[in-house]
């Protein structure tokens, strides 16, 4: 009798379970936008990083390459990051299939004020991503982290680990690598950030990284940014840089793998001028 008894309870988890699957409803793209709000950013980058976020949201080229999806829908949530824990959530998963949809989230966006939090963790944000994308009640044919931020990893577990813990459950990691910075903590980053995001957080098939040189050039690089990540190119997208596309360094061999570490040496050479435990 127990065993009759602990096979049904087992058929039944197992239905309960394939029909929890089964409605999650079915979108184009699941994709969770993780936001660098570290202290490296100014005031005035944190303003022009959600401005950015808020105008591309709702950019009619956006809600466009939406529509064109075989679904014609996407879900989409945000959050913003610092150090390895220090997650502030901006809005919850949204289904997104109209300009009205669009228009809220941006709206949402636009009242947020992210405030600066101490140090870098783009293993901890991959790792949160990974966790929303787990908990989203929609189902995306293709599940997209989307990963902006101005420094080098320097808490939390190494980036490597986390990017192949994503990558093998067949999630794309994409990068935004901002390569401009006037914010107090600016002596931690570095100067080939794009090269560290190639090589050491980007990954999964079709990644790509849209390097950020200067802070005019943000709000067209994250709605660019958001139209490839969709799925509709446009032919004209010269900032889109993929991965086999970036050219070899000169101070190192295209053979020479780029040190994924440096954040967290860095962070050990210079913790002194920090009161940090």
């Amino acid at each position: 009798m127990a065993r009759w008894i602990t096979a049904v309870m087992t058929v039944s988890g197992l239905l309960a379970a394939l029909q929890g699957a089964q409605a999650r409803e079915p979108v184009d793209v699941a994709l969770v936008l993780a936001v660098d709000v570290s202290r490296s950013m100014s005031p005035r980058e944190l303003t022009i990083q959600r401005e950015g976020y808020a105008a591309a949201l709702n950019h009619p080229d956006v809600v466009r390459a939406i529509a064109q999806g075989a679904y014609g829908r996407i879900a989409i949530t945000m959050f913003e990051w610092a150090g390895d824990n220090s997650i502030r959530e901006v809005f919850d998963w949204k289904l997104v299939e109209t300009a009205v949809d669009a228009d809220q989230l941006s709206a949402i966006v636009r009242k947020s004020r992210p405030v600066a939090q101490r140090r870098t963790s783009i293993s901890g944000a991959i790792r949160h991503a990974v966790k929303r994308l787990d908990e989203a009640p929609y189902e995306g044919l293709r599940k997209v982290i989307d990963v902006s931020g101005d420094g080098p990893n320097n808490h939390g577990e190494p980036v490597l680990s986390a990017r192949e813990a994503a990558v093998a459950q067949r999630i794309v990691i994409n990068g935004l690598p901002l390569m401009t910075s006037d914010g107090p903590g600016g002596g931690f980053n570095i100067e080939d950030l794009d090269a560290y995001y190639s090589d050491c957080v980007i990954g999964g098939p079709g990644s790509f990284l849209v390097p950020v040189n200067s802070w005019e050039q943000f709000p067209e690089a994250i709605r660019r940014k958001l139209i490839l990540e969709i799925g509709s190119l446009p032919a004209t997208l010269p900032e889109i840089v993929p991965v086999q596309a970036l050219p070899a360094r000169p101070f190192r061999s295209a053979t020479e793998p780029y040190d994924c570490l440096i954040g967290e040496k860095i962070w050990d050479q210079r913790r002194w001028m920090f009161d940090d435990p």
